[in-house]
């Protein structure tokens, strides 16, 4: 099966904040070090850092895709046919889509730094998954790209 162009593709990424807490790790593993001497200082403040922001990056790094009649979110990589209706949530809805509304079974990729969110019902009867919840910057978007991406497999 060749794969389509990507109508829908985001990274969510470590908010900015991230990078300078990540910076303050280096400076504190930077003073810790200072007792040693100046170069064991330097080697800290540059190792802390740049380990500090491996991490932020990591995890800063999932991606959402919607691509091939496919939604790949994270690891996960579910058929645009075994969907179904997509539910945009503001702030406050996905605040309690991720606390006191949440299924236990339900999957979810979920970023507290978006405040943005997108529930997906799945509709495979063979899925003990019952819905999707993806924290997204772009929750219209997704929602158009995934209706998009049915019509056409419906259509080929």
């Amino acid at each position: 099966m060749q794969l389509s162009a990507s109508p829908y593709e985001e990274r969510l990424t470590a908010p900015r904040s991230w990078w300078l807490i990540s910076l303050m790790a280096g400076v504190s593993l930077g003073l810790i070090l200072l007792p040693f001497g100046t170069l064991p200082m330097l080697g800290g403040l540059a190792g802390g850092t740049a380990a500090a922001a491996v991490v932020a990056s990591s995890y800063g790094s999932v991606r959402i895709r919607v691509v091939g009649g496919h939604l790949i979110a994270g690891e996960a990589r579910i058929p645009v046919s075994a969907l179904g209706e997509a539910e945009v949530l503001d702030a406050e809805e996905a605040r309690a889509w991720r606390t006191h509304k949440a299924d236990p079974r339900c999957f979810m990729l979920l970023r507290a730094y978006v405040p943005g969110a997108l529930r997906v019902d799945v509709t495979d009867p063979g899925d003990p998954t019952p819905y999707l919840f993806l924290s997204t910057r772009e929750p219209q978007r997704l929602a158009q790209a995934l209706r998009a991406a049915k019509e056409g497999a419906a259509a080929g």
